[in-house]
């Protein structure tokens, strides 16, 4: 197997919930090995409800709160990394690169400037573990004219492609699907299908001040409004084809509002029965139209442990059986944690970390900054 190095992951999706870190191993051929630590952070609640604002696209910022709020979150991704790396039994001269993705306040690749903006200084992270920081991610590749999303395929290609039509399906505040075709003739594609969770979320936050609909207790107690499903579902995204990307500025709850000022008798206890049929329904159209012959699928996220969910998944993509990854081997929300790292370990090393097949750029591209305190 030869020589083994450690990376760290940190991750903090659209859901805004908190960090994601882990510290995995990858052999010199850049094959996962092991992953040695996980662990979830949680944001402090005053940092989380900003992050969820802004990232709504319902509120404006200046300069100053920008700047004390991309020192505030770089912190937390600091501590989260020096305490993963303690988790994992191991010093930070143990680690060859940490992979910091950083929180996503706006993603709008379709618009004519093609941009995206993840706020946390990785210098705090480069300063509190003394190691090099891989962290500006997504603007490369969108340079080169892809979508800068999304990033996790080229793991899930090298783990877990296999002589079956297999989708990783990754349901966290916006929801994608990776489809790895059996003949490797065949690109991978990967896409996002539109809201995850975070749709949902938005609602239980101003209806009821609830973050999420816990395991979907209310979605499983109401009823689907199919005429305000078919509304929701008419948005232009969907029909878009792939590659294509999109955030919570998109799907928010700005957006939702003004779908429902059309249907005002909906009753408000089957909205989120309804919103999470449109989660369901968007990614199995998604993975029947763009993989026919799926047999497997796989679920990571946070929407993993929604058994309401996975129920109306599993019955949607029948004939095709679905899992959770952690049916091959990887916790699912750990799954994106070790994309980062994969990521940290492809730059230093100087591969190309995104798929044009998956994110549209005119050809692969080196991912992300080296930031680095020290010597």
């Amino acid at each position: 197997m030869g020589a083994t190095q450690s990376f760290v992951g940190l991750m903090s999706g659209t859901s805004a919930d908190g960090i994601d870190a882990c510290v995995a191993d990858f052999d010199e051929a850049g094959e996962f090995v092991r992953m040695r630590a996980y662990a979830s952070t949680p944001y402090p609640e005053a940092l989380r409800a900003r992050l969820t604002e802004l990232g709504q696209a319902s509120a404006d910022i200046s300069l100053q709160d920008y700047a004390r709020l991309d020192h505030a979150v770089g912190e937390a991704f600091a501590a989260a990394a020096v305490a993963i790396i303690k988790d994992a039994e191991l010093t930070p001269a143990d680690i060859a690169a940490i992979g910091h993705h950083g929180q996503t306040l706006f993603h709008g690749p379709g618009n004519n400037t093609r941009n995206t903006l993840q706020i946390g200084d990785a210098n705090l992270v480069a300063a509190a573990t003394g190691r090099p920081v891989v962290a500006d991610l997504r603007r490369a590749d969108m340079a080169a004219g892809g979508q800068g999303a999304p990033l996790a395929p080229g793991l899930q290609a090298a783990l877990w492609r296999s002589r079956t039509d297999r989708a990783v399906i990754n349901v966290g505040g916006i929801a994608n699907v990776t489809l790895l075709p059996a003949d490797t003739a065949k690109p991978v594609i990967a896409f996002d299908t539109g809201p995850g969770n975070g749709l949902l979320d938005a609602w239980m936050q101003h209806e009821y001040g609830l973050p999420m609909d816990h395991d979907g207790a209310r979605a499983a107690a109401g009823e689907v409004e199919d005429a305000l499903l078919e509304r929701l579902r008419g948005d232009g995204y969907f029909d878009q084809p792939p590659p294509k990307s999109t955030g919570r500025e998109s799907f928010s709850i700005g957006w939702l509002l003004e779908q429902l000022d059309a249907h005002a008798t909906v009753s408000k206890s089957n909205i989120p029965a309804t919103l999470l049929e449109l989660t369901v329904q968007s990614i199995a159209d998604a993975v029947k139209t763009q993989l026919p012959n799926c047999t497997e699928a796989y679920v990571c996220g946070g929407g993993a442990y929604n058994p309401v969910l996975m129920t109306r998944l599993a019955q949607a993509l029948q004939p095709a059986e679905l899992h959770s990854t952690r049916a091959l081997g990887l916790a699912p929300d750990a799954v994106e944690a070790v994309a980062f790292a994969w990521l940290a370990m492809r730059r230093v090393r100087g591969l190309p970390g995104s798929l044009p097949s998956v994110t549209g750029a005119s050809c692969p591209v080196l991912l992300g900054a080296i930031y680095q305190t020290r010597g």
